[in-house]
Formats: C-alpha cells, structure tokens, sequence
C-alpha cells in the first residue's frame, strides 16, 4: 500500500502557520490529484489547498478550526486502487462562527507546557498561548480552571482568556459569553467565510460577535496608531484632463487590450512618479534605523465579498506601463472579490493608496499600513466652479477637482517631505496629457 503524506503548504514568505477552515473530503473518501481537499485561513487571505496525489483518504490529523505550521502533515492519502479506510474520520465542528487561534493545536502524546511545570497538577489541555497570556495578566492556575473554555472538548481558547482577563479588569464575577474580542494579529485583513454569530440580550440591544477578519482589522488599526505619530496633509487637484481623456478612450482601450482602465491605475502612476523625486516616502522604520526601499511596490485597497478591505500589492509598480498596471490592479481587484487572493498578493507592499470616493466620501483621514510610514487617500471627483487663470484673464469654468490626503508617520516623514510629496502627486494629475496615446 503506497502511503502519500500530505502537508501544509508553504503559501508566503512570512506565513508560517494557518487555520483550517473546512474539510472537503473525508475518512474513506476518494479524491483526485489536484482537487480541493480542504480550505485554510492565514492572516491575509483564505486558499483552497488542492490534493498532491490521487487516491483513497485514510487519515485526518486535524480538525477544523485547529491551526497548523506549515510543513507539518495534516492528512495521509492512499495512492493504491480499491483503499480502504485506515482510521475512523475526525467529526467535524459545526460553530457558525470561525475562531482563529495563534498558536499550533499540539497533537496527541506531545507533552503540553503547563503554566509552571513545578506546581501544575490539572488534566485540562492548555495551548502554549493561552498559557502565556495567562503569565502575562498574572492569572493563576486555579483561575485558569475556572475557565469554561468554548473551544473543541471544552478547551479554554485565546478568545476565552482574554475575555476572562477583560471581566476581571472590571471586577465581574461571572464570565460571560464573549460579545466581541480583538484577535492579537499584525497583519491587515482576510477574508472572512462565515456570518458573524448573533446574540440577543435583554432591552434592545443586540450583540454581534466580530468575526476574524474584523477582529484582525482591528488589532492592525490600534497597532499602527500606538506605533506611529500619524499626521494628515491635504490638498485638491484639478482632474478635468484625465476625466476628458478615459471617456474620450475607454472603448477603444478595451477593445484594444481586453481591459477596462479606470481611474485607479493613471493615480498609482502618478504615485510612482512622485516617489522617485521623493524616495523617502518609500521608506519604513527598524528601531533607529530608516530602511529606504528601492522596489515601489504600492498596496491599493480591494473590496472583499463581505465588504471589507484588503490590501493587494502591485509589485515593482515603477517597471509597468498604463496597459500594465491597468491589467494588474483588474486582476487583484477581481481576485479580491471572488476570494481568490493568494497570501503573496498582500505581502510586501511600500506605499498603499485608498480610494474613499468609492464610496462617496471626499476626503479621508487614512491609517497607515504598518510597516509603511504613509497611505495616500483619493476622493471622490466631483464638479465644482474654479477661478482659472487665461492670457485674457480670470474666468470661472466647471472642472472636475477631487481632494487627495497624506497620512504620514512623524518620526520619519516630517511636513516639508509630507506636503511635498502630496503636492507632487496633485501636479502629476493636473499635467496629465489629454492628447496622450493608448
């Protein structure tokens, strides 16, 4: 009988473990070489692992929800015809709502690390997490089995400590069900795959879980704002040109090169443009040390089926066209909202813009994507009468304007580079050519 291991695959350069999601096969179930055999969660984005062999499932390691390193084996395949099932298949949770964890569920008969080794006498599971958060906020071990622990066979889970350790702080005695805690994550979003858990209380209030994606939002958010000094620049540009030239082109460029252009990609350009004569805005920070990037790789939020945000990243962004960057930014935007996204879409980005007139707004004050030190915010375009200036004088005209803002962080970017660079951006817009070749 030929036994093939199947592992966590390495899906990023920075993404050592995942979450398991879904089993799409069981014990005793046939599968086909390159057919989903299960759906993992990282910190970016959710993928579908497919099988490296064909055959018969004879093992389970993992159930769903528990969360693995990469490399490690997590199911085991029989490639010989007519297999038969070598183990009875793990029963699967039903929870409607996922609940990542940060630390790798230990599998069976490896020693668990107990809160300290000396004095622990319990028989309940604690993962090495739990267990720290535990030494960190000073609980003992007696408070630690008073737990009622939500996780599979009533482990006590991250979700559970913190909010023991939250109702403490208050002085609550009874430990209620979680309402909503934020996931200790760095990384800025991914997508989510179940509705958030719903719980009514008395009065008319109603309390709705967070689910992971918006729980690791969350943390990405407070975690930029306590790390950088975040100051906000504005300005407006004139985008009459740009607006008059893809009406004047759209058909023809699509008809030419099989993709829409919209305005998303002409601002990145305009973007790139402003980095090379400002490079230290394409900068991040390492304890006293400035690291200056010589890839422009710029991040563009993405809107995701459940309507959150993510950050795909067009690398080396300096080195593509218009037709180029216009293919990439369609692709990753479609990606992002057929879940697609694969976890190096994300990574690795040295600039971010956000585009808040989408959804109407004219201006925003953007939070920076750690470890960038600045995000670029674009409203939306709308009409307005200006003042212009012509060789017979003052007149007023209706242009296209649309306010552009720079969040940037202090430590590093001071007002002068801050505004500059801002500046620079709005006058690459405003000289686009109208006469410019497809």
């Amino acid at each position: 009988m030929a036994i093939v291991d199947l592992v966590m695959p390495k899906m990023g350069e920075s993404i050592m473990e995942a979450t398991i999601l879904k089993w799409h096969k069981k014990v005793g179930e046939t599968i086909n070489m390159d057919e989903t055999l299960l759906e993992i969660a990282t910190d970016k984005v959710d993928s579908e692992v497919p099988s490296t062999a064909a055959g018969t499932i004879t093992e389970i390691l993992f159930k769903e929800n528990d969360v693995v390193a990469v490399g490690k084996i997590i199911a085991k395949i029989n490639t010989e015809a007519g297999a038969v099932s070598l183990s009875a298949p793990i029963t699967e949770t039903s929870q409607p709502q996922v609940v990542t964890q940060a630390a790798p569920t230990v599998q069976p008969n490896v020693t668990q690390t107990p809160i300290n080794s000396s004095t622990n006498t319990s028989n309940k599971f604690y993962s090495p997490l739990v267990l720290n958060i535990a030494n960190t906020e000073g609980v003992s071990m007696s408070e630690l089995e008073t737990i009622s622990g939500t996780g599979n066979e009533g482990r006590v889970t991250k979700k559970d400590i913190i909010q023991f350790v939250a109702l403490r702080k208050t002085g609550s005695q009874t430990i209620a069900q979680p309402a909503s805690v934020t996931a200790p994550q760095p990384s800025p979003a991914v997508t989510q795959t179940s509705s958030p858990s719903v719980s009514s209380t008395n009065g008319n209030v109603e309390i709705i879980e967070m689910d992971r994606m918006r729980k690791l939002i969350a943390e990405h958010m407070v975690k930029s704002k306590a790390t950088s000094p975040h100051v906000t620049s504005f300005t407006e540009a004139d985008v009459t040109n740009i607006v008059n030239w893809r009406n004047k082109i759209k058909t023809s460029f699509d008809k030419k090169y099989g993709e829409k252009i919209t305005f998303t990609p002409i601002f990145i350009e305009a973007i790139v443009n402003a980095i090379k004569k400002y490079p230290m805005i394409n900068c991040s920070l390492e304890g006293n040390n400035i690291l200056l990037k010589k890839d422009i790789n710029i991040g563009m939020a993405a809107a995701l089926p459940s309507g959150n945000l993510i950050v795909p990243v067009i690398r080396n962004a300096d080195t593509k066209n218009l037709f180029g960057l216009t293919k990439e930014v369609n692709q990753l935007g479609f990606n992002a909202k057929n879940n697609k996204l694969k976890p190096d879409d994300t990574q690795g980005g040295t600039f971010t813009m956000t585009n808040v007139g989408t959804f109407g707004s004219l201006m925003g004050t953007p939070i920076i994507n750690q470890p960038q030190v600045a995000i670029l915010a674009v409203g939306a375009i709308k009409k307005r009468p200006m003042v212009l200036e012509t060789e017979a004088g003052d007149v007023i005209a209706i242009r296209h304007m649309m306010y552009l803002s720079l969040s940037y962080d202090h430590r590093i970017v001071d007002g002068s580079l801050g505004a500059s660079f801002l500046t620079e951006v709005a006058n690459e817009l405003e000289r686009f050519d109208i006469k410019r070749e497809i």
